[in-house]
């Protein structure tokens, strides 16, 4: 685990490195999605107690991991440790949110919503009703 984490990482930590990650995976973090990181820091009940300076630390604990050879699976590794199961379809409702923020989802986004799924053992149709929340969410005029 990166030195810059002071302490063992939260659920709430949890969550924003997997935002964080979806945004990321494209090597390219868009405006929209880092606003609806943002936003869901600051709305979502449960972040309620959450310290937001550690989003900038979440951000560089995921890009130190992404830069390793196994990075993503060790951030998997992370979040099935720190955050309780009860809370998986929560991280992955997030990402998906983050995903379609900017109006599309690139490849390599699609291919971590699939790896979150996979590593969190999401049920198929729970996945595929959040998937649909999150392009409802999303759709514009």
């Amino acid at each position: 685990m990166p030195d810059t984490i002071p302490h063992p990482m939260t659920p709430q930590d949890c969550l924003v490195a997997v935002m964080i990650a979806v945004s990321a995976s494209d090597e390219n973090i868009r405006t929209a999605e880092l606003v609806k990181i943002e936003s869901a820091v600051n709305n979502l009940p449960i972040f309620g107690d959450y310290d937001v300076d550690r989003v900038q630390i979440m951000a560089q604990t995921v890009f130190d991991l992404f830069s390793e050879e196994d990075g993503l699976d060790a951030l998997f590794g992370l979040v099935r440790a720190n955050l309780p199961e009860r809370l998986y379809e929560t991280a992955y409702a997030l990402a998906c949110d983050v995903a379609a923020a900017d109006g599309s989802i690139q490849h390599t986004e699609l291919r971590l919503l699939e790896e979150i799924r996979y590593e969190l053992e999401l049920d198929r149709l729970h996945a595929a009703a959040i998937e649909r929340g999150a392009r409802a969410r999303h759709m514009t005029v």
